[in-house]
């Protein structure tokens, strides 16, 4: 790139979207690939997409112009004929995030936000640890000491227990499997995109989420 290239670009997107999005790639494939094998790297990987996607958020709402979701969030229609745009061609190039960019970003945050939060739920249950621990419990009564002490114990209250906690804890497996998985399927449509709309307005997006500049209108 030369120096007159650079000169033309201006500044997008701050530090805080760019090492937020780059921290929640890690985070996730680090927790992914992670698992049960190595729990405490899944973990802390885990918490570190949970802190992340918090910040997004709020930085969405407190943020500079391009990282406010004012600035990004468009109806389907706008959407569609994004996409529309985008197959033929034809798409209109936007500075900041473009349409389909502004709803990959709100589903892959909910998308993410459920895998943490599901991921704690079962770290609650399975060891009582976590952000969650005391407040998200297999089964509502559980979480009431004074109900544990007032029904005593016996085999038959124990089968019950170890029925209702496997439940809840499949409940919770179930769920985070269902958002992790979903959340890989939203990244691979999220590259997709991200290829084809630089290939469609001859600019490398991955460059400009790393140095923060693009051109200008």
């Amino acid at each position: 790139m030369t120096d007159t290239e650079t000169n033309k670009k201006i500044r997008v997107w701050d530090p805080i979207v760019r090492i937020g999005h780059w921290v929640l790639v890690v985070g996730f494939f680090t927790a992914y690939f992670a698992g049960d094998a190595f729990f405490q790297q899944h973990l802390w990987a885990g918490y570190a997409v949970a802190v992340t996607v918090l910040v997004r958020i709020v930085w969405g709402f407190v943020g500079p112009k391009h990282a406010r979701f004012s600035s990004f969030v468009r109806s389907p229609a706008a959407i569609g004929a994004y996409l529309g745009g985008l197959v033929t061609g034809r798409a209109k190039r936007h500075v900041g995030h473009n349409p389909a960019g502004g709803a990959m970003i709100l589903a892959l945050l909910i998308s993410l936000a459920g895998t943490a939060g599901t991921g704690m739920a079962l770290y609650a249950i399975e060891d009582n640890k976590g952000p969650l621990a005391g407040i998200v419990t297999a089964s509502p009564q559980q979480a009431d000491p004074a109900y544990a002490s007032a029904r005593g114990h016996d085999d038959d209250d124990d089968e019950d227990e170890a029925g209702e906690h496997a439940g809840g804890e499949e409940m919770w497996e179930g769920l985070h499997s269902f958002f992790v998985y979903l959340t890989l399927a939203l990244v691979a449509l999220h590259v997709a995109g991200v290829v084809f709309s630089s290939l469609s307005h001859r600019e490398n997006l991955v460059r400009a989420m790393v140095t923060g500049r693009k051109r200008p209108e």
